[in-house]
């Protein structure tokens, strides 16, 4: 196996932390969604909790494709 080859595998194994994410937010999403749509009034008090949850599942899949991108271009 060549190095190039390798540096291809490691970059697709880091960006596969992505379809976790992407999951994790659309349940994320999905269940902010539902309570909001079940008690209306509520939406402030979840707000915080959604967007801190949202950033917290960003960062890291900025992290894994940073990490894709150093793998492949080093």
């Amino acid at each position: 196996m060549t190095p190039e080859a390798a540096r291809f595998i490691a970059a697709a194994v880091a960006v596969f932390s992505l379809y976790g994410i992407g999951t994790s937010m659309g349940n994320l999403f999905s269940a902010w969604i539902s309570s909001v749509a079940r008690n209306p009034e509520a939406d402030e008090k979840i707000k915080f909790a959604g967007m801190l949850g949202f950033a917290i599942t960003e960062s890291i899949a900025l992290c894994a494709l940073l990490v894709s991108i150093l793998i492949l271009f080093k």
